[in-house]
């Protein structure tokens, strides 16, 4: 199996860092729209104040999920302790929940009064302008961190700052309403401060849920497997399945590749596959294995073939024949010459019974066992006076062929089992190559008749021009 790399990930600092800038930044706020909230007596400033005090709760709770999630993996936490972060954030969308329900009922409660005095005075104002002015720059700095860290965490954090800022506008709105007259314009305010902040729970609380009951990443599923398909060698997808670990995404594929490969081909495709899904998310670690596929345009031969294969056994001279609607199969399997008869009848048995299973019960099969010579054989070249008769012995006989042929680089060397010589051998390109290999054996045969102590004669035939053959 491969698995993709995910890239590094930046210094724990960084995070931390924006983590203690969060705190900071939430707690001074908070403190001001508590005193302004105070003095003039304005409910939606108070309940601001409220959701400021939440946040800065909840931003310490960040800044220790966030040292927590850093920790490598270990023995008992194999993923490493990314959902740390998810757990922080889940917990800061039930005090979503819960201070955007404390703020309705006050404000149905102040609703109901009729004597209510607001005193706003410009200090007021300048609190909620700095404020808005705070929670813009910090939501902006915290989403660009969450983002390049893929933090849960840091993003709920600059939600946060965001419901800050719109519901600091929105108590502003209605001191400015209050202030004009329109008596109930605070208390509406602070039930919009709490709708915004029911929202914003329930946003964060819906992606906090996904990455903790494993949920796929919706928008990044189908990337990955466009990326993956569209990689050559890669016949489908049978498996993709994907979760959010922290900043990561983890998972396993399957892909279907031709069970025709070799080995080091389909760790190629694989390669090519984990490049792909780093191209398209460099945080990702898919664990991808491969599944050999048998496809639609397989011949018989090559299925013969794929199947001797898996078996480690040289399969050749492969004649199929369909005989009253029944395959019948004949084929040479070469093993071991100084192997005992018995094993290699176990052998070319066990290759039978699988070509069965791959064509059928019904199948006709028959294996013919040729020896393999195994052993590296010690050689030197022929003297010249043996390998010129030699070459000039298949230059006579191959002229005489049909069709004709010219022979060239003639090797002849001498070995203890006897001569082995190699040649090439150009015939007409037009010519078939059940012609060329008919007149390579003639070349052959008619060879050894002359010299019989030559153990083994390897002619290829190569393609040449009229002439040349002629």
């Amino acid at each position: 199996m491969t698995e993709t790399k995910a890239v590094p990930r930046a210094a724990p600092s960084v995070k931390l860092a924006a983590a203690k800038a969060s705190i900071a930044a939430s707690a001074l706020l908070a403190a001001a729209k508590l005193a302004a909230g105070l003095w003039s007596g304005s409910l939606a400033l108070l309940s601001e104040s409220g959701h400021a005090f939440v946040d800065t709760g909840a931003t310490v709770l960040t800044f220790f999920a966030v040292r927590e999630a850093e920790k490598p993996a270990d023995e008992e936490h194999h993923y490493g302790h990314g959902k740390y972060e998810a757990l922080a954030a889940l917990i800061q969308t039930g005090f979503l929940f819960g201070l955007a329900l404390f703020i309705v009922g006050e404000a149905w409660r102040r609703l109901q009064e009729t004597d209510v005095v607001i005193d706003a005075g410009w200090p007021i104002y300048g609190v909620l302008v700095v404020s808005i002015a705070v929670d813009f720059v910090r939501s902006r700095q915290l989403r660009r961190i969450a983002k390049d860290e893929g933090s849960d965490a840091l993003a709920a954090d600059a939600l946060h700052f965001s419901s800050d800022l719109v519901s600091s506008a929105l108590v502003l709105l209605g001191l400015v309403a209050a202030h004009y007259g329109f008596e109930r314009g605070d208390a509406l305010a602070a039930l919009g401060v709490a709708a915004f902040i029911a929202v914003a729970g329930f946003r964060l609380g819906r992606r906090t849920i996904d990455t903790l009951l494993d949920a796929a990443p919706r928008e990044m599923a189908p990337h990955l497997e466009r990326a993956i398909v569209d990689v050559p060698g890669v016949i489908a997808i049978d498996s993709l399945r994907l979760r959010t670990i922290g900043p990561d995404i983890i998972g396993e594929a399957t892909i279907g590749v031709s069970r025709g490969l070799r080995v080091e081909q389909a760790a190629r495709i694989k390669s090519a596959v984990a490049e792909a899904i780093a191209t398209v998310t460099p945080r990702a670690r898919v664990t991808l294995s491969v599944e050999p596929r048998a496809l639609d345009d397989e011949t018989i031969a090559e299925r013969i073939l794929l199947v001797g294969a898996r078996r480690h056994i040289h399969a050749h001279h492969v004649i199929a024949q369909q005989i009253e609607g029944r395959l019948s199969i004949g084929v040479d399997v070469e093993l071991d010459g100084a192997m005992r008869l018995g094993r290699a009848h176990a052998i070319a048995a066990d290759f039978e019974s699988a070509l069965r299973d791959e064509f059928g019960a019904d199948a006709e099969v028959d294996t013919h066992i040729e020896p393999l010579e195994m052993q590296l054989l010690a050689a030197q070249v022929a003297n010249p006076g043996l390998a010129g008769a030699i070459e000039a012995a298949l230059a006579r006989v191959a002229a005489q062929t049909r069709p004709p042929a010219q022979v060239r680089d003639v090797r002849v060397r001498e070995t203890a089992g006897g001569i082995v010589v190699n040649f090439r051998c150009r015939l007409d390109a037009a010519v078939s190559v059940q012609s060329a290999h008919d007149a390579l054996d003639e070349i052959e045969r008619r060879t050894r008749e002359e010299f019989p102590a030559i153990l083994r004669i390897v002619g290829r035939a190569e393609p040449g021009d009229r002439s040349a053959a002629a």
